[in-house]
């Protein structure tokens, strides 16, 4: 008689002896002390690198404290567009010209999506989804209220995410642009970037993506998907540190057709002219506003350095691996207690983190932070196990959701 033999998965450590990508884990600063035993926390604040380090100390003596003004002229003025650019290709797919860093996310969000409403007359509705992160929700109402626009809410499932049919009987004449989150911020659902916009496009109206919990931990083709607009943050897997700047893409066929809101003098024509009236610059430089955060574009640099010289497609091998560990681990170990996997078990339609939901997660949090592991909470249940490839182990994993699962044993 045939029998089927149950598959083994690999250990932890066996999976971390097989890893390409485990040498990376040695650029990344590790506290000593015991501080840290697991950080699974990176789509929330990705850790520093030791390059880092040196380099902010570099800048600091030579191109700020001896070039002094003279590096405004010798580089500065180009750095959110220089900066922008390697953004863009390394982790975009996107041609030149296309992206600047400088604000936060919010402001870039504004932006973006008000200058999309401007400069579409006739079309007053915003569509974005009920379970979009805060800030992007919060963005659009203030701009409806400014605009007298009207929000057309998607009522999608927060654990599926929104799909295209989400978007039937949504989108018409009067839609001027739709927001969504490329990965969900709460459950790790990636969404079908390509077909939504081709959707969204079809109907005449423009496409923003917030791309906040996947650049750096996905493959992103901006351009072949033919996005108009995106936003994205850089302290989570770009690793540019607390408060870093934020990027926003826009399409070069849209830029001349676009005028954004909030009029400043490194967004001019000429900046140095001093003129009495405000002319936008050419190309991507028209979505600057104010003076660039230069010293805090600085770390993300390192990275993106880092990313290149492995490639988008290894990154996003490692975090399928991981995050598929992660989900068998979590079954194995914290579903028996009660616990609930609510992100997404087909890895095309999972960003680089997974969420378990249980009432004691919030309590959970507070113990393991105590002992130096660092999962990341959000209401009401969810406990978010974020994963940065480059910077995180398998057995840094198991260890992590072995706390987890002893803390909350604690607890019941």
């Amino acid at each position: 008689m045939n029998t089927v033999q149950e598959t083994q998965r690999p250990s932890s450590a066996e999976l971390d002896a097989a890893d390409p990508l485990a040498a990376q884990r040695e650029a990344f600063y590790t506290p000593g002390g015991g501080q840290l035993a697991a950080y699974l926390d990176g789509n929330s604040l990705g850790r520093p690198l030791k390059a880092t380090a040196r380099n902010l100390a570099a800048f600091v003596e030579d191109a700020w404290g001896s070039r002094l003004i003279r590096g405004w002229d010798e580089q500065w003025m180009d750095e959110p567009t220089t900066v922008g650019d390697r953004i863009g290709e390394v982790t975009l797919g996107a041609a030149a010209g296309q992206v600047t860093v400088g604000d936060s996310t919010s402001v870039m969000l504004y932006k973006l999506i008000r200058a999309a409403v401007d400069a579409q007359p006739g079309r007053d509705e915003i569509v974005v989804d009920r379970d979009n992160f805060p800030t992007d929700r919060f963005i659009i109402e203030g701009i409806a209220a400014e605009k007298g626009a009207t929000i057309r809410w998607i009522a999608s499932n927060p654990a599926s995410g929104v799909r295209t049919s989400d978007l039937e009987g949504l989108l018409s004449e009067r839609t001027a642009v739709v927001v969504l989150s490329h990965v969900a911020y709460r459950s790790g659902f990636m969404a079908d970037a390509q077909a939504i916009t081709a959707m969204v496009k079809d109907s005449g109206a423009l496409m923003l993506w917030d791309l906040c919990h996947s650049v750096g931990s996905v493959p992103l083709q901006l351009d072949a998907w033919g996005v108009d607009l995106a936003v994205g943050c850089t302290y989570k897997y770009l690793n540019g540190g607390p408060g870093s700047p934020a990027f926003a893409y826009v399409n070069a066929a849209r830029q001349d057709a676009l005028q954004q809101p909030i009029w400043g003098w490194m967004g001019a024509e000429n900046p140095f002219g001093m003129t009495d009236r405000y002319t936008p610059a050419q190309g991507i430089r028209r979505f600057i506003t104010g003076t660039p955060p230069v010293l805090a574009m600085q770390p993300l640099k390192d990275m993106l350095e880092l990313i290149a010289s492995v490639g988008m497609d290894a990154v996003r091998e490692k975090s399928v691996k991981l995050t598929e560990h992660a989900a068998a681990l979590a079954e194995e170990m914290l579903v028996p207690l009660g616990a609930e996997i609510v992100s997404p078990r087909d890895t095309a339609e999972r960003g680089s983190h997974i969420t378990v939901d249980h009432p004691l997660f919030g309590d959970v949090t507070r113990k393991l932070w105590e002992q130096g592991v660092i999962p990341d909470f959000r209401p009401p249940h969810g406990l978010r196990i974020g994963l940065s490839p480059l910077s995180t182990g398998y057995e840094e994993l198991e260890l992590g959701i072995t706390a987890i699962r002893d803390a909350l044993a604690e607890l019941l």
